[in-house]
């Protein structure tokens, strides 16, 4: 008790380190942080747009810093920063939209995750397709 004006001083709760005391919470910001790794790759095809309206030599220096150690080893981690907030975007999927109901029945919430999945997967495998078929 505060000796000159008779009350309790007030409770102030810490902040620091909140989320580490519940794993819960802890899964939560690891899927939260994935994010930056979404805004680091879009700077980096952001950077190449440039470099190639700048013309061939700025193209060409952009891909020989794409095949720096440094550079494979920041996109191997973008890779499975992007994997992680991927898969935490199909498993919320379900839970953020509407109910579907076919035939009478609610879809099961494992299935709208599965379709999510199959649609990257046939994504994926046109874009590669493309890129094959594209390649110089």
């Amino acid at each position: 008790m505060n000796q000159k004006t008779g009350a309790n001083p007030p409770y102030v709760r810490t902040m620091n380190r909140w989320w580490l005391r519940d794993p819960y919470f802890v899964r939560y910001m690891v899927r939260e942080t994935t994010a930056f790794a979404v805004a680091v790759y879009a700077i980096v095809l952001t950077v190449g747009t440039v470099r190639l309206a700048q013309g061939e030599a700025a193209w060409n220096g952009w891909l020989d810093a794409l095949r720096s150690p440094v550079s494979i080893l920041l996109h191997g981690v973008l890779l499975v920063a992007m994997v992680v907030h991927a898969k935490s975007w199909f498993d919320i999927m379900p839970k953020t939209m509407p109910m579907i109901f076919i035939g009478g029945h609610r879809l099961a919430p494992s299935a709208v995750t599965r379709a999510g999945w199959a649609a990257t997967f046939v994504a994926s495998v046109a874009l590669f397709a493309l890129a094959w078929w594209w390649r110089p």
